[in-house]
């Protein structure tokens, strides 16, 4: 059998892939066990760069309950690690295999198993694409507003390990505010379900929340009920212009304070907006040195956008331009959604930073950031979702340049310091994995990172639960 010999080591146990591989396919179809080396080894990882990964023993790929049942029983039985994993779009590691594990995708639990308007809930499988449940709720009239970037191939399940957000969470708010209820299969294969399907409930602790970010280190989600609202009508942006980043960032603190609620407010920088352009020559005016895109899916988005239109403008905005349809509003979404594969496309590789902080220090983490660009010679394109104060410097770097490489490792690492500093947080929805493990320790403090690991003995004892991510 292909990587009979191969050995799994966990706490002292010894298995080898054989055994392991023959308990799994007494309970797993043929097709859903994969071992040829060169095909696990394209499950060892995720999008985040600088993050170790390992060498699965086997990868399987169930398609019930039952089925992720079996294999932590048989992981458990075995004492071999097991990682689970969605569509791998993550940005922090925390679907990267580790030797000899069981790589757990659930990306074959497809299956949206109910909609219903009156509750104005989805019921879902793991492996639901973001954008397919978008646009099947969309056919009754009601919207699932976390859409992260990766939107049209991140999963539900990943979604919910990492607990996403996207463009439209200034109003809306992010993932963990519309997960209602899990079914999780826990460490030892036992079915435990969480939360409820009504409008309200508080009945024990909140441990739908808990699992909530947990990055698949206390239980693996195998179906999610999901809170849906009513559709809104189509979106209008407005895009402003302006001299400097600080006056852009003046201008978001202007939007909030004065009440407004935009369903859309996001920042590119200069670095930005020419990565766009040279990508997909989008026409996005490179003479700025920040560019803030304003949406508003009200009832009259044209008096909502004239409004904000003039705040930017008492701010510093050089130019305000609202879109006129619905079809220029999405061509400014669409060019902010390529932010991020723009950026990468403009040295190769990119480590992308995750810094929230509270949004009346938005325009010092930004200044911030040009200071470390310089000090550290590197190029530093900053996008956020600047109504939440969630901002994504990404480091664009040559990782075949040893020097490079060290000097975009410590301009990440300052970036993440100062967002601290000013009373922010080391990751606002891309989660801790492998990359910021020692960054979540300083952000916790030695008291708070005693009482997650007591969580998370709790639930996984043998420490069996994608090992290494997080603590």
């Amino acid at each position: 059998m292909i990587m009979s010999r191969l050995e799994a080591r966990r706490d002292d146990h010894t298995v080898t892939a054989g055994p392991l591989v023959d308990r799994l396919l007494d309970g797993l179809p043929p097709e859903a066990v994969l071992t040829d080396p060169g095909v696990t080894a394209s499950y060892a990882r995720d999008m985040a760069s600088f993050c170790p990964a390992g060498s699965p023993a086997v990868v399987v790929l169930p398609r019930t309950v039952e089925q992720v049942q079996h294999v932590m029983r048989t992981a458990t039985g075995l004492r071999v690690p097991v990682v689970p994993q969605g569509a791998r779009t993550g940005l922090s590691g925390a679907a990267n295999a580790t030797d000899g594990c069981v790589v757990l995708s659930l990306t074959r639990m497809d299956r949206i198993l109910e909609i219903s308007p009156v509750d104005r809930i989805a019921v879902v499988e793991p492996g639901v694409v973001n954008a397919a449940l978008s646009r099947a709720v969309g056919e009754h009239g009601l919207y699932y507003p976390p859409d992260p970037s990766s939107w049209e191939t991140c999963t539900i399940g990943g979604n919910i390990g990492t607990a996403s957000g996207g463009l439209c969470c200034v109003k809306y708010g992010v993932t963990a505010d519309y997960v209602l209820g899990l079914d999780v299969v826990l460490a030892d294969g036992r079915l435990m379900s969480t939360g409820r399907r009504t409008a309200k409930g508080v009945a024990g602790y909140d441990l739908t929340r808990l699992f909530v970010g947990s990055e698949g280190s206390l239980g693996i989600v195998v179906r999610a009920v999901l809170a849906l609202r009513p559709k809104p009508t189509g979106q209008l942006v407005l895009a402003a212009e302006f001299s400097s980043g600080a006056a852009a960032c003046d201008a978001v603190c202007r939007i909030m304070a004065g009440g407004h609620v935009p369903s859309l407010l996001e920042l590119m920088d200069r670095t930005t907006v020419k990565a766009v352009n040279d990508m997909a020559r989008m026409g996005l005016p490179e003479s700025t040195e920040a560019l803030l895109l304003a949406a508003f899916d009200t009832t009259d988005p044209a008096a909502d956008l004239a409004a904000v239109g003039a705040l930017c403008e008492a701010a510093g905005a050089t130019q305000v331009v609202p879109a006129e349809d619905a079809a220029e509003s999405e061509l400014l979404l669409q060019a902010r959604r390529m932010s991020l594969a723009a950026l990468e496309a403009v040295k190769g590789t990119t480590m992308i930073d995750d810094v929230c902080v509270p949004r009346s220090r938005l325009g010092e983490l930004v200044d911030g950031v040009e200071r470390i660009s310089g000090k550290h010679r590197l190029t530093i394109g900053v996008v956020a979702h600047a109504g939440d104060g969630n901002t994504h410097p990404t480091v664009c770097f040559d990782a075949t340049d040893p020097e490079e490489s060290r000097r975009a490792r410590e301009s990440f690492d300052e970036i993440m310091a100062l967002g601290l500093e000013l009373g922010g947080t080391i990751t606002g929805e891309h989660g801790v994995g492998v990359l910021k493990k020692e960054w979540l320790a300083r952000e916790l403090g030695p008291v708070g990172l005693e009482m997650q690991r007591a969580v998370k003995k709790a639930f996984d004892p043998l420490g069996i639960l994608n090992p290494g991510k997080l603590f």
